[in-house]
């Protein structure tokens, strides 16, 4: 732990190697926490909604909300852990939200993880962290978990295999219903039509493949794409980017924590 001798801020960091299958179940912080991958990829759940964050995203959780952690594949979780939020607006860091991690942050993050470093170095370098610290305005891949128990069991099924292309009728008769009203029950309890939803499932599916630089023949037929284009072009619709430079300019700078051991904290 350490104090920012400006604000009385203390800012706690840990580290946890977390191989393909970790999960951290529900649980919750008396402060609050910044959730970062610094190599891979990092999936949240938190209030009906799954976050699969990059090295480019990390993700701000408020004190006392519950929150699971899981890693698809192998990776390395950096928490930070305030007790304060960073000075802003009233109410701006109220609600869980995907924050933006530069290159400076990401190592800055990692300068801060070192036990040695000195009292004076520390509460500057802190200062400057939580100056950084910016919410990302859209949160790209967010497919929230419907309430309704038929269509929560037709969106666990398809996080488990987002390849399946049965078709929402299918879905529908699969839980005891129609087509048509599976379809109404995403919409209303997503705020998305079934389709986009499915598309969005699929694409946080391909992150962690993507992170790790796997082929994107590969990554895009393993979640259901017949071609790279079509994925390509379904990438670039929901975030703007392609997959490319979604990651591109991080992958270098993946293992940053790694260079600067942290104090080990509960997750």
């Amino acid at each position: 732990m350490s104090r920012n001798g400006q604000g009385g801020v203390l800012v706690s960091i840990g580290t946890y190697a977390m191989p393909a299958g970790t999960r951290f179940t529900q649980h919750t912080h008396p402060i609050h926490q910044l959730a970062w991958a610094s190599h891979g990829t990092l999936t949240v759940d938190v209030e009906a909604r799954r976050w699969v964050l990059p090295t480019t995203r990390a993700l701000w959780i408020p004190s006392g909300v519950p929150h699971e952690v899981v890693s698809t594949s192998r990776t390395t979780m950096t928490s930070l852990y305030l007790p304060t939020a960073p000075p802003a607006e009233a109410g701006r860091w109220d609600a869980v939200q995907a924050v933006h991690v530069p290159v400076l942050l990401a190592e800055l993050i990692g300068y801060l993880g070192d036990p040695d470093l000195g009292s004076g170095s520390r509460s500057r370098g802190e200062a400057l962290l939580l100056d950084l610290l910016r919410p990302v305005a859209t949160t790209a891949l967010e497919a929230p978990l419907p309430a309704d128990p038929r269509a929560r069991r037709v969106a666990l099924e398809l996080f488990d295999d987002p390849a399946c292309a049965r078709a929402v009728d299918a879905w529908g008769r699969r839980v005891g219903t129609s087509g048509r009203t599976l379809a109404r029950l995403f919409l209303a309890n997503t705020g998305m039509p079934f389709g986009r939803w499915r598309t969005l499932v699929r694409l946080q599916a391909a992150l962690p493949a993507l992170a790790a630089g796997e082929p994107l023949q590969r990554v895009s037929r393993s979640v259901g794409y017949e071609t790279v284009s079509a994925f390509v072009a379904a990438f670039r619709r929901e975030t703007g980017t392609t997959p490319g430079a979604y990651f591109g300019i991080r992958r270098q700078e993946t293992a940053v924590a790694a260079r600067s051991p942290a104090r080990r904290l509960p997750s």
